[in-house]
């Protein structure tokens, strides 16, 4: 009722200003912005005053899941419903060419409660500051200053992000999952084909100013650039390399571990209550941080889209150091492939696979390799533009000699059903 009763005070507050379906620079929050990476610079919606668009986003699974490991001691999982997800977004047209992203968490896995996820302010013209100002950079170049979600690699792009499933044609993300939210500014020039970005954060995904055993304060940088192309009316092609690296002793870790919202499949990996009654597992079971206190990560991504075929790949090492003893060091390897045919009117179908791998030794001097594999397969349907319903199948694998503990010969498969809705 709280959250029903916000929105309605943001309705009725709003009534003085212009309620948009689209604004400038903009990814449409719904099955128009699949396939959409950075913002185009083409200025295609007239600015003619402030104007507020409030969208949201809700998801709901029914997840039907079966897991063991070699000591048998995971818990039952059943069949049913997981608890639904939901996010507030407000997108604001401030001045002509700057825009204002805010997203809430209403209700997520690892946070029930509402939530602030983070926020931008975008800037794709500076005529404010004086007519005409920089407008030969400002043709090519936009910048992005909050805290929020930063452009490292294209997978971000694709992923679920708590209840805006509709960019994401499976259920779960991927292993590896680089998506944090931290303090960030950074700089996108695009020129004809061509992308480059460079950008800085404060290393952080909780913020505070105080130096102590939790935090150094050292800044991490990133960069990508790369080519995109649309060949004809049928052909895109896409690639790019992402470099992203942060050198403190305890930030390193938030790359792959910044998401607030959970893992996408619920209770996996938990194990029994032992005769002390303790139990092991947690909200982000089910994908994989090595959580390296110094981290480097490169990431590269080729993306193809021939007619209502795509495909979409990942190749990415993440290597690190916690530099407390010798054979700390040590590296990890993303690969990911996944192939998706949309077909139908507007591409309302499609079916799609994924297949994703990481592999590697947490410390170099480790007898052996880790590795867990993962296979989706599914398909799903846009009802409209707004509602999308998906149906997968997934089967993930801990192999090799290296684990221990619960990790041992775990493995976990089963059928999720989604269906979401974003505006």
């Amino acid at each position: 009722m709280k959250y029903f009763l916000l929105l309605v005070a943001c309705a009725v507050t709003m009534t003085t200003h212009a309620q948009r379906a689209d604004l400038q620079y903009f990814r449409p929050n719904d099955q128009r912005g699949i396939n959409v990476f950075e913002t185009a610079k083409a200025d295609t919606v007239p600015f003619d005053g402030v104007a507020v668009r409030v969208g949201g986003d809700f998801a709901m699974q029914f997840q039907a899941l079966d897991q063991s490991n070699d000591a048998n001691n995971l818990v039952e999982l059943g069949d049913n419903f997981n608890l639904p997800t939901a996010n507030l977004n407000l997108d604001v047209q401030l001045i002509d060419g700057v825009r204002m992203h805010l997203t809430t968490y209403l209700s997520a896995r690892h946070h029930p409660e509402a939530w602030v996820r983070g926020g931008y302010l975008q800037l794709d013209d500076l005529g404010f500051i004086r007519p005409g100002f920089l407008d030969g950079l400002m043709r090519f170049a936009t910048v992005r200053i909050g805290l929020d979600e930063f452009n490292y690699g294209d997978a971000h792009y694709r992923r679920s992000d708590n209840a805006r499933v509709t960019y994401n044609p499976f259920v779960g993300n991927y292993l590896m999952d680089a998506f944090s939210t931290e303090a960030f500014g950074e700089l996108t020039v695009q020129h004809k084909r061509l992308l480059a970005v460079v950008g800085v954060t404060n290393g952080k995904l909780n913020q505070n100013v105080v130096v102590n055993d939790n935090t150094d304060n050292q800044p991490s940088f990133y960069g990508k650039v790369g080519v995109d192309k649309q060949v004809n009316a049928d052909l895109r092609l896409r690639l790019t390399g992402s470099v992203y690296t942060n050198h403190g002793t305890t930030t390193g870790t938030w790359l792959y571990g910044g998401d607030r919202a959970g893992s996408r499949y619920y209770s996996v990996l938990h194990t029994l209550p032992d005769t002390e009654g303790n139990s092991e597992g947690g909200d982000f079971d089910g994908r994989y941080n090595a959580r390296f206190a110094k981290l480097t990560a490169v990431q590269l991504n080729p993306f193809v889209k021939f007619r209502g075929l795509e495909f979409f790949g990942i190749y990415e090492v993440a290597s690190g150091s916690n530099e407390t003893e010798v054979g700390e060091e040590g590296a990890f390897t993303q690969l990911a492939a996944e192939l998706i045919y949309r077909f139908g009117a507007q591409e309302r179908f499609y079916v799609a696979g994924r297949y994703n791998t990481v592999q590697g030794k947490a410390l170099e001097n480790a007898a052996e390799e880790l590795q867990i594999k993962r296979l989706n397969v599914g398909g799903g349907w846009f009802l409209s533009k707004n509602i999308v319903t998906k149906l997968e199948y997934v089967r993930q694998e801990y192999t090799g000699n290296a684990w221990t503990g619960r990790f041992a010969g775990a493995e976990f498969s089963g059928i999720n059903l989604e269906a979401g809705i974003s505006f």
